[in-house]
């Protein structure tokens, strides 16, 4: 029994690309989103490309991120942002709008924010 990825679930490099527009639209327009807004340039191009080619590979669809920059070291690439309880939550809910908004279906999306959730928790650097 062939196993798809997630890349397959979900509609391959086309919804990759639409859920960061979406995932930076949100970011940039949504109030409650202000404190993880502040913490990404006025331009989030290369913040939106950098996210595209990460979940490109995280989703098991080409490793975009890894060729280019290399071992993605999440941990130690956020490490200068202050990221705590608020800013993990803030950046999950937009991961949870933007899925929704794009058409990822439930059981996937219930996956996905589990792992995103654990992703992002992992990030935190700071109490509170």
């Amino acid at each position: 029994m062939e196993q798809t990825t997630t890349y397959e679930q979900i509609g391959g490099d086309a919804t990759v690309a639409r859920l960061c527009d979406r995932f930076y639209a949100l970011m940039d327009s949504v109030p409650q989103f202000a404190e993880l807004r502040a913490m990404h340039p006025d331009d989030l191009q290369g913040s939106r490309d950098k996210l595209y080619m990460f979940l490109s590979g995280w989703f098991g669809g080409p490793d975009l991120f890894v060729e280019k920059f290399g071992h993605p070291r999440l941990r130690a690439r956020h490490m200068p942002f202050a990221i705590g309880v608020k800013e993990r939550d803030q950046w999950v809910a937009c991961m949870v709008l933007a899925m929704e908004d794009v058409g990822i279906e439930e059981p996937v999306r219930a996956k996905l924010l589990l792992n995103f959730f654990n992703t992002a928790d992992f990030m935190r650097n700071r109490e509170g």
